[in-house]
């Protein structure tokens, strides 16, 4: 697989409540990038994301799953989430490692209670953010109601890109950031480019013109040219927006139908070009009070932002470099336990399919197997270095419960057990 610098590594993360369709965009994402032949169905339980038997059980997401595309020459990390607020560690591990986070609404039902709760931990992690309403094409879908949930949630600062259009009983997506009517087919793909019909243009210029300003409003040199010009051309337009994308300003709002594959590809060319790559995001200060260097040719450090196990593997890592370049056979230094790990084999996650890589550049994200004495939140570093990640702050129990073995000789597996949980769950303490 080709290697990609953190100039070419978009991490994104889905997250919204139960049912907004997040699985299904990613699963469809996945096939437009052409990593799948066949689109798999949460119903179906044969979806890359959602493999565990668990899952299957409960037809929604449990576990945080990491997948990937690879897209115009950019490489995008994708985490799917759960939506219920019962498996929020999953979702704030997640947040914390992505550099954009995509929110998924159900056009039926707009800013839901999970919506909510999920904008809190966006909002204190002062993530790049853009909004997704899917199930557009939907009998029960209300645009205008989901539109002004969103807008009561999070401000003025959210900004229209796209609006759904019905044309001669077709779907279709007016974008008017490029100023151009998408027509799809009833089996959705690929569209038909179309100029803006003329009952649309109105509407259409009105919002390409907020849109403008929104963009102009975050950085002094665009609105210099605004001022000048009285408009931006996309390139501009991009650069604003992905600027206050930066500031947590402005939250550009996109619609589609996941189901359909309607809109897909068109979110991920704006993954592409607009959202922040691993590159872009502040630089992060450690836990010793020093700004970490993100360079490949910096000292390797490894953030550990998720642990599960399965019964034929045992224990798999998962981690973001958060500098140097991570590489087969590469001993670190645990932080926390000062304990040496050799990282025999590196994968790249979809699903339970792991594709094995010789090297990770700074900015990506992977997974290695069976590692001694490395939890979630440790930090693996090169030894010498001095490097600790700041960990993740997860919630408060809520609820509390006692567990005790039914004789005395399976205390000794109950403990196992509880630890592992711990382990996967650090929300379970």
């Amino acid at each position: 697989m080709k290697v990609y610098d953190d100039k070419h590594i978009k991490n994104v993360v889905f997250v919204g409540a139960h049912n907004s369709g997040k699985t299904t965009l990613a699963e469809t994402m996945l096939f437009e990038a052409g990593l799948i032949n066949r689109r798999g169905t949460v119903e179906n339980n044969n979806t890359i994301s959602d493999y565990h038997e668990l899952e299957h059980e409960r037809g929604a997401s449990v576990y945080a799953t990491p997948l990937h595309t690879e897209w115009r020459n950019y490489k995008i990390n994708i985490i799917d989430t759960p939506g219920l607020d019962d498996f929020v560690g999953e979702i704030i591990s997640s947040i914390r490692v992505a550099d954009t986070i995509v929110t998924v609404l159900n056009a039926q039902h707009g800013v839901e209670i999970g919506t909510e709760i999920i904008w809190n931990y966006i909002h204190t992690y002062h993530k790049p953010t853009l909004f997704v309403i899917n199930q557009i094409d939907h009998a029960g879908a209300n645009w205008e109601d989901s539109v002004k949930s969103l807008k009561e949630l999070v401000g003025k600062n959210m900004v229209l890109v796209q609006y759904p259009l019905k044309m001669d009983g077709a779907q279709c997506i007016v974008d008017v950031l490029k100023m151009k009517c998408y027509k799809f087919g009833p089996e959705g793909g690929k569209p038909e480019k179309l100029e803006i019909p003329d009952d649309q243009k109105e509407l259409a210029e009105e919002l390409h013109n907020e849109l403008v300003e929104k963009a102009a409003e975050n950085d002094e040199e665009l609105m210099e040219l605004f001022f000048e010009k009285g408009t931006l051309n996309e390139d501009e337009m991009r650069a604003g927006i992905k600027a206050g994308m930066l500031n947590h300003d402005l939250y550009p709002v996109f619609c589609m139908s996941a189901l359909q594959d309607m809109g897909s590809g068109r979110l991920m060319g704006f993954i592409d070009n607009v959202a922040p790559a691993a590159d872009d995001l502040p630089a992060e200060q450690t836990v010793e009070g020093e700004i970490l260097e993100r360079s490949s040719d910096a000292p390797t450090a490894l953030f550990v932002f998720k642990t599960i196990y399965q019964p034929s593997l045992g224990q798999i890592t998962f981690f973001k470099v958060k500098s140097g370049t991570v590489k087969v056979n590469d001993r670190l230094e645990n932080s926390r336990s000062e304990e040496t790990e050799v990282l025999n084999q590196l994968f790249i996650m979809d699903g339970k399919k792991r594709e094995p890589v010789t090297q990770l550049e700074v900015g990506d994200i992977g997974a290695t197997l069976k590692l001694k004495s490395t939890e979630t939140n440790d930090t693996l570093r090169e030894a010498g270095s001095n490097i600790t990640i700041k960990p993740i702050n997860y919630p408060e129990p809520r609820t509390r419960k006692a567990i005790n073995a039914v004789n005395k000789n399976e205390e000794e597996k109950l403990s196992d057990a509880l630890k592992k949980i711990h382990s996967q769950d650090p929300t379970v303490v």
